[in-house]
């Protein structure tokens, strides 16, 4: 299971395990484990910063499937040098009992910045329903540097300063990788260059962006990677649609109560409030496994949706207060 040494090691996957996880998630004791690094070289492909050996999650799934080969009878010598493909192969051709033992693939996303992944690592919930590469040097370098061969679903680019120069790398990359989306997050860019990127069919946020957005974005590609793989319903799980009110917008609507006949604006942002808190929460859950991040991703989802469902009502409530909210909105406190 050690990375080959090729463009994949300037990339840093996520999530990483140690090996108590790993033991716990395949059911194997750490000393088995520790055995069959010795012996079969089946021990974790990354080394952090500091030198420990971390899990990927490419290192969990293949055993997992050798650990549900192994409990069925198969001899741990005859497949241990053998490959993702060939173990799921063994795998389906034992029948549908064991069918569950192959791990779901998840959509790649590459992110690509150094301090976009700086970021990352303290709000890598945002993570929890993708497989996901850091890659921290500059767009500039990354262009220069990475040429990988396995194709990437999204790319996620920090660009501090849009040009066109910037804007022509981000496509050189994206077609490289063969990502279906790129997400620019952005410190610096005018109108321009934000019609340019839309233009050229990606999305454009400021950064640092909101957690709840971020994780929005990548759970669109994690959906439709799903959907496409047959294992959700789209009709029953709706995309959430990002935010359209703020907070500070929320605490005005809220005033509105003696406008109206009714208190219905604060009841409403209220409850909006409270669904956004558990956006936020749901995206910051920290998870073991793909089926824990599968129904965080469900769960984050669902909440979404039902906010947004929310900010419609409140919409129709405040529907011709606007000047009323303007100016309740820059009155002092």
């Amino acid at each position: 299971m050690n990375a080959p040494a090729n463009a994949l090691n300037l990339l840093e996957p996520r999530p990483l395990y140690g090996i108590g996880t790993v033991a716990r998630l395949t059911g194997l004791k750490p000393d088995t484990l520790r055995v069959w690094e010795r012996r079969y070289g089946l021990g974790a492909s990354h080394k952090s910063a500091s030198g420990r050996r971390l899990f990927t999650q490419s290192d969990l799934e293949h055993l997992q499937l050798i650990t549900a080969l192994v409990d069925d009878g198969v001899r741990i010598g005859e497949i241990a040098s053998s490959d993702r493909k060939t173990l799921e192969l063994l795998v389906s051709n034992r029948g549908s009992r064991m069918a569950k033992a192959i791990p779901a693939s998840k959509s790649r996303v590459v992110f690509v910045g150094p301090e976009l992944c700086q970021w990352l690592d303290g709000h890598q919930g945002c993570l929890s329903s993708i497989s996901a590469f850091l890659s921290r040097m500059p767009l500039a370098n990354a262009v220069d540097s990475l040429d990988v061969n396995e194709t990437a679903d999204m790319l996620v680019v920090h660009c501090p300063s849009v040009s066109m120069t910037n804007i022509n790398a981000m496509d050189t990359l994206a077609n490289r990788l063969g990502a279906k989306r790129t997400l620019v997050l952005y410190q610096l860019c005018n109108s321009r260059w934000i019609e340019e990127i839309e233009r050229r069919g990606m999305t454009a946020l400021e950064y640092p962006p909101e957690s709840a957005r971020l994780a929005f974005e990548l759970g669109r590609i994690a959906i439709d990677h799903e959907s496409k793989q047959g294992e959700i319903n789209l009709g029953e799980l709706i995309q959430a649609k990002p935010r359209m009110y703020d907070d500070n917008t929320l605490n005005a609507a809220a005033k509105l109560k003696s406008l109206l006949d009714c208190e219905c604006p604060k009841h409403i942002t209220d409850l909006i409030k409270t669904l956004s808190e558990f956006e936020n929460y749901s995206t910051a859950c920290s998870v073991d496994n793909w089926h824990e991040a599968a129904v965080h991703s469900c769960i984050y989802a669902y909440t979404a949706q039902a906010r947004y469902l929310m900010e419609k009502a409140l919409q129709a409530a405040l529907e011709g207060r606007g000047e009323e909210l303007t100016k309740i909105m820059r009155s002092p406190v």
